[in-house]
C-alpha cells in the first residue's frame, strides 16, 4: 500500500471514530450570516405576532369596559325600577285590602254633579298613573337589559378573540427565546436601562411634533419589550403612541389601529415631517421620522429604543406615513 494511501485511510478512520464519539459535531453551527439572516426571519414573524396579539387584547380590553360599563349602568337603573316596583306592589296591596268598590260606593253617593264629575276623572288619573308606572318599569328594564346582553355578546367575541391568541402568544415567547439565543450568540444582544435619561431632541420638528419627538428621545437606551406601553420599555406603538400622547394627541394601540386611524392623514414617502408615523410592509413594524433622514423606534427583542437612518434597506420595507 502506498504510503499516502495509507496515511488517508488512517486520517478517514480517526474522522470517522471522531464523529461516532461525537455526534453532535457533524451538525456544524450555522455562519454568523446564517444566523443573521435567520435573525431577520424571526423579527418579521415575531412583529406580526406581536401586533395581532395587541389587537386581540385592545379588542378584549374594550370589549370588557363596555360590558363593565353597561352593567354598572344597569345598576343604576334597577335601583329605579326597584323603586318602581314597589309601587306597583303598594297599589296593587292597597287594591287588594281596600277594593275599588269603596271608591265607586263614594261616586255613586255623590248628589253633587261636579263633585261627581271630578271624582271619576281622579280615578281615571289613578288609572292612568298605575299604568304609566307599569310601563316606566318595563322600559327601565328592557333596553338597558337588551344592550347588556349584546355587551355580554361583545365580551365572549372577544374572550374567544383573546384564546384564539393565546397560542400566538406562546408561539412569540418561543420566538422571543430564539432571537435571544441568536443574538446573544453573535454578541448583538443589547438588554437595554429601564431607567435610561435617552438624549435631547435637536432636531428641526415644531409645535406639538417637537413634544412628541422630545419624548421618543427621552426613551432612548431603554429597552425593547413586546406588549410593552412603558415606561421602562416599549415595543414600537407603544412608543408612538406613549410619545404622541405626551403631545396632545390619542392614537391607538397598534400599528394596524394607527395605520386605519391615519387613513385621511397619509402622507408620501418623499414629503416626510418630522413627527410623521412610519410604518413597514405589512404592519408588524412601525417609528417615527425625526428628520435629516432619521427614525426613531423601539425594533426587535434584544435591542433597544434607538435612531436608525432612513437607509435603502429601511426605505424598502417602509409602506408609507401618516402625519398626526
Amino acid at each position: 500500500m502506498p504510503t499516502w494511501l495509507g496515511r488517508t485511510a488512517v486520517a478517514g478512520a480517526l474522522a470517522l471514530a471522531a464523529s461516532i464519539a461525537t455526534p453532535g459535531a457533524a451538525a456544524a453551527e450555522p455562519s454568523p450570516a446564517k444566523a443573521r439572516a435567520k435573525l431577520v426571519k424571526l423579527n418579521e414573524q415575531a412583529d406580526q405576532l406581536v401586533e395581532k396579539f395587541n389587537q386581540a387584547s385592545e379588542k378584549f380590553k374594550s370589549a370588557k369596559n363596555k360590558y363593565t360599563a353597561l352593567n354598572a349602568e344597569l345598576g343604576r337603573k334597577n335601583v329605579r325600577a326597584d323603586e318602581l316596583r314597589r309601587d306597583l306592589v303598594t297599589a296593587a296591596v292597597n287594591d287588594y285590602q281596600v277594593g275599588p268598590l269603596p271608591l265607586w260606593g263614594r261616586l255613586v253617593g255623590q248628589s253633587d254633579p261636579q263633585a261627581l264629575l271630578g271624582n271619576m276623572a281622579s280615578l281615571q288619573q289613578i288609572a292612568e298613573a298605575k299604568a304609566a308606572k307599569i310601563r316606566a318599569y318595563e322600559a327601565a328594564t328592557k333596553d338597558l337589559r337588551d344592550r347588556r346582553d349584546e355587551a355580554k355578546t361583545a365580551l365572549a367575541a372577544a374572550e374567544t378573540a383573546r384564546g384564539k391568541v393565546r397560542d400566538e402568544k406562546t408561539a412569540v415567547e418561543k420566538l422571543v427565546k430564539e432571537q435571544t439565543k441568536l443574538l446573544r450568540r453573535l454578541g448583538a444582544f443589547k438588554t437595554g436601562d429601564p431607567n435610561s435619561p435617552g438624549i435631547q431632541y435637536t432636531g428641526p420638528a415644531s409645535g406639538n411634533a417637537r413634544l412628541a419627538l422630545q419624548f421618543a428621545f427621552a426613551q432612548i437606551g431603554k429597552p425593547y419589550r413586546w406588549g410593552g406601553t412603558g415606561p421602562g420599555s416599549y415595543d414600537c406603538s407603544g412608543l408612538t403612541q406613549a410619545a404622541w400622547r405626551q403631545a396632545g394627541v390619542e392614537l391607538p394601540r397598534t400599528t394596524y389601529t394607527q395605520w386605519d386611524w391615519g387613513a385621511s392623514r397619509r402622507v408620501p414617502l418623499d414629503q416626510l415631517q418630522p413627527g410623521d408615523l412610519l410604518f413597514s410592509k405589512g404592519l408588524g413594524h412601525m417609528g417615527m421620522y425625526a428628520g435629516n433622514g432619521k427614525m426613531v423606534h423601539a425594533p426587535q427583542t434584544g435591542d433597544v429604543i434607538k435612531i436608525s437612518t432612513l437607509d435603502d434597506y429601511w426605505r424598502n420595507r417602509l409602506l408609507g406615513a401618516v402625519r398626526p
